[in-house]
């Protein structure tokens, strides 16, 4: 955590679901909200589920919250967006309970792979991220830095 309180979800972990088919997160994510903070769970079209913290959820908050009603596109969006997501808060030991849709569409069965991504975090199953890192390695890495302007 920064000192300003901004939040930084770097690194990765290779976790297990437990028998109850829960997904512990790193306490370094976990401790970094205060309170009972609700966390959003949702698939992204790539293949992974993408976890927003707190702060992206009150930043999606306000765009969804600034959709006019009659905005047919905007609300059938926001329709199918939320029917996938998921809001959740961790356990005392920082255990997730996922819904299996959430699960089934990274193709998670028993192992996953957190990934940080600074404002928040996605999980992976070990062969996705494998394809992912495949993608990103050497070269690419260099070329997607460019690309970025970083």
């Amino acid at each position: 955590m920064a000192n300003d309180g901004t939040v930084f979800f770097t690194g990765l972990f290779r976790h297990t679901l437990d028998d109850k088919g829960r997904l512990t997160i790193p306490s370094a994510w976990r401790h970094a909200q205060p309170g009972e903070e609700r966390f959003l769970a949702t698939p992204h079209p790539d293949g992974y589920v993408a976890v927003l913290p707190p702060k992206e959820v009150a930043v999606l908050h306000a765009k969804i919250s600034a959709m006019k009603l009659s905005d047919a596109k905007a609300q059938a969006f926001a329709a199918r967006f939320f029917s996938q997501t998921q809001d959740f808060t961790f356990d005392k030991s920082g255990r997730v309970g996922l819904s299996a849709e959430l699960l089934k569409h990274a193709g998670i069965e028993r192992d996953a792979v957190l990934v940080g991504s600074l404002t928040k975090f996605n999980l992976y199953n070990p062969a996705r991220w494998q394809q992912e890192e495949a993608r990103s390695a050497g070269e690419h890495f260099g070329d997607l830095m460019r690309q970025l302007d970083i």
